[in-house]
């Protein structure tokens, strides 16, 4: 069975991901995180789709009980080499998010910079991955996650927003149309892998609108929902959603 794009991605690029622009607000996102759990180090957090695991070695350094999961092993290796490296024990496994094996374990879970959400081939499969995360929560628990704001291509260009945060050595991304019937993103990344291997890809990522967001999360038993913009590393309640937020950040608690 041929892979999936977001498959195909992460087979080789752990390093190279390390050094995208994206990721360089780990610390002031983990600021945010720690503010919304009353930096209560007895909470267990699951991070959902941790990649190289940044988020969870900063929160563990913090002295947070984190397990991340990753269904790219790759990614996940880059993570324990790192970890094993600050001499920081974390429980990284690799897991499908649409189909997690814990059940009301974790007090808190986070997804961040998509995180698996959004990347799904169908609608279908994405609530699945909310469905999943939320099986894992405890009762009272808490969500945090950043998925794409379907607001910002009604009235802005994706590919202006990729030009304006290119930065020099870090993949391409050009959108090769917009969908307004299916609210999903067709778009070509150009990127060289951990082997300096040169590749090319046709992606797909599914953008929500909140009101969207709003009914699955009530569908799933969420009662507290908040929705604010997402900007890179610094999260804040402070921030109301606007168009020109090219993702939202997701606060929503059971």
């Amino acid at each position: 069975m041929k892979k999936q794009w977001y498959e195909q991605l992460f087979e080789n690029y752990g390093q190279k991901y390390d050094s995208e622009s994206y990721t360089h607000g780990t610390v002031g996102e983990c600021d945010f995180i720690e503010a919304e759990v009353k930096f209560d180090k007895s909470l267990r957090i699951l991070d959902v789709g941790c990649g190289t695991g940044r988020h969870a070695i900063e929160l563990t350094r913090r002295g947070y009980s984190v397990t991340g999961i990753d269904l790219s092993e790759s990614q996940l290796k880059r993570a324990r080499k790192k970890a094993d490296t600050d001499n920081l024990l974390i429980d990284f496994q690799r897991q499908d998010a649409r189909n997690l094996p814990f059940s009301n374990e974790f007090d808190v879970a986070i997804m961040l910079c998509e995180g698996g959400f959004s990347l799904m081939e169908t609608d279908e499969m994405n609530y699945e991955i909310l469905k999943s995360v939320t099986k894992s929560l405890k009762p009272h628990a808490k969500l945090i996650f950043t998925t794409l704001n379907g607001l910002f291509p009604l009235f802005h260009s994706v590919n202006e927003f990729y030009d304006s945060t290119r930065e020099e050595g870090n993949s391409i991304c050009k959108s090769d149309g917009f969908d307004l019937m299916t609210f999903r993103d067709n778009n070509i990344v150009e990127f060289e892998d951990d082997s300096g291997t040169k590749k090319t890809l046709e992606c797909n990522e599914r953008y929500y609108v909140p009101c969207e967001i709003m009914w699955l999360l009530k569908s799933l038993g969420y009662t507290t929902i908040d929705i604010f913009g997402a900007r890179l590393g610094a999260f804040s309640r402070e921030h109301k959603l606007t168009t020109k937020d090219f993702e939202m950040l997701v606060i929503a608690g059971t």
